[in-house]
């Protein structure tokens, strides 16, 4: 073991130990130190069928930790007098014109959304992310993690550049990084292996397409991320590393912010922790860099279960970063919270790309709410609380639209209570993969007025 990580010396046997556990194909993990690579090791099968193990030469899919990267790449542009991070951008918006640096830190005002396509002859997914680009919002509001978000990012550096985002992050960043296996795209081009990406319970997706690839298509070796993680400030002016970790808190109050591409989390004693998770389908990746001590982690693992991937952060953070806060695991999650809905029924409609989809709600005894979609069955389900919301369900009914239809069976609603009416949005979306592949994450701004 490389000196100053013999605390790790159990790490063979914990690795092994968590993919029997929790049946995750193979994990990938590395460490760089300073600015070097001391340890990159991998697990178990990159490839389950043709019996092909994994190495620490494997790539993964990156899901979210692409974000880290396309925000460094608006970041050395603004660096090169090429994109004003605090300058509102070209376009229409519903509010207004967020500026890049707002969407860097979620709150351009974009509500959630993804949409995954797996269509074999490879062509893009028939669901238009231009039909979600709509602001729920203003700008520089609250918190909201998007997707959306960061393909506006994306927009920007490509019209400010004139290069496209991919070719972008090759030249810019991996090249200058020394990151031999980083790629971007819906597949990994080679010539470094990639590893199959799996479902929970072991089948394998096929390559997937994703209307926001700015977001999430990025794909590199454990040993790439740790080396990114700890080189990429060596590229940016003084002033604007800062900026990377400059970090508004999520939540009022929370321990965690949200930078450029980056979760902050700040100790009392000054230190500093940054982190990006990503998951998707067939992907559980994290990086954490921990400047104060000089090192950095990665871990990625080619499964949609997070599990394995969870485990292996906890026990490398408890031998070499103690103060590590889990929350980065699950940095924008918010916990449930007793339903305090007064008794009532309101109505009111769905706005959907296809066009109004008539709801109605009614508030039942014992945390029920009765839901009416459209002509469906009404059906009654518990619903909660959250810090944000007044009333959050799920609810198995398909939403009757054309992209919904495609992927996303199930319905979700995330509604404030404003002068006796339920405002906020409606969703389409599938929960989880165990059948299937997963699904688009459809939001539809959705109005309930009281009756009686």
């Amino acid at each position: 073991m490389p000196n100053g990580l013999g605390g790790l010396d159990g790490l063979d046997e914990a690795c092994e130990r968590v993919l029997a556990e929790t049946g995750c194909p193979s994990v990938s993990v590395a460490v760089a130190a300073g600015e070097e690579l001391v340890l990159a090791r991998a697990y178990g099968w990159a490839d389950v069928a043709a019996g092909r193990p994994a190495t620490p030469g494997t790539a993964y899919g990156l899901a979210s930790v692409t974000k880290a990267f396309t925000g460094l790449a608006a970041c050395l542009a603004a660096d090169r007098g090429l994109l004003d991070l605090d300058a509102p951008l070209a376009g229409e918006f519903a509010h207004a014109a967020p500026t890049v640096r707002q969407l860097l830190r979620h709150r351009g005002g974009f509500p959630g959304y993804y949409d995954f396509s797996y269509r074999p002859d490879g062509a893009p997914g028939p669901i238009d992310l231009a039909r979600y680009r709509r602001q729920l919002h203003a700008p520089d509001g609250e918190f909201e993690y998007s997707n959306i978000g960061y393909q506006e990012v994306a927009r920007a550096l490509e019209a400010a550049t004139g290069r496209e985002l991919g070719a972008l992050l090759r030249e810019w960043v991996a090249e200058p990084l020394g990151l031999a296996g980083f790629a971007f795209g819906p597949v990994h081009p080679g010539p470094a292996p990639a590893a199959v990406r799996y479902t929970p319970d072991g089948r394998a997706y096929p390559p997937c397409r994703e209307g926001h690839p700015a977001a999430g298509a990025g794909w590199a070796t454990a040993g790439d991320v740790a080396l990114f993680a700890r080189r990429s400030a060596g590229l940016l002016a003084p002033g604007t590393a800062a900026a990377v970790l400059d970090a508004p808190a999520i939540a009022p109050g929370g321990k965690l912010g949200y930078g450029l591409g980056r979760v902050v989390q700040r100790a009392a004693d000054g230190s500093v922790c940054s982190s990006h998770g990503g998951g998707m389908g067939g992907v559980a990746a994290m990086m954490i860099d921990l400047p104060g001590r000089g090192l950095s982690v990665a871990v990625l693992a080619n499964s949609t279960d997070k599990s394995a991937r969870n485990a292996v952060v906890a026990h490398l953070t408890g031998v070499l970063a103690p103060e590590f806060d889990p929350a980065h695991l699950a940095p924008v999650d918010e916990p449930d919270l007793p339903l305090a809905l007064p008794a009532g029924r309101w109505s009111g409609e769905v706005a959907t790309p296809d066009g109004a989809v008539p709801l109605a709600l009614a508030a039942l005894p014992d945390g029920l709410v009765e839901v009416r979609l459209a002509d469906l069955p009404p059906v009654a389900v518990p619903a909660a609380a959250s810090r944000r919301w007044d009333l959050r369900l799920i609810a198995e009914l398909q939403l009757p639209t054309a992209d919904a239809r495609l992927n996303s069976p199930a319905f979700g609603l995330q509604l404030r209570l404003q002068d006796g009416g339920l405002t906020g949005r409606a969703l389409a979306f599938k929960n989880g993969d165990r059948e299937g592949f997963l699904g688009p994450y459809l939001p539809h701004p959705c109005e309930l007025r009281r009756r009686g």
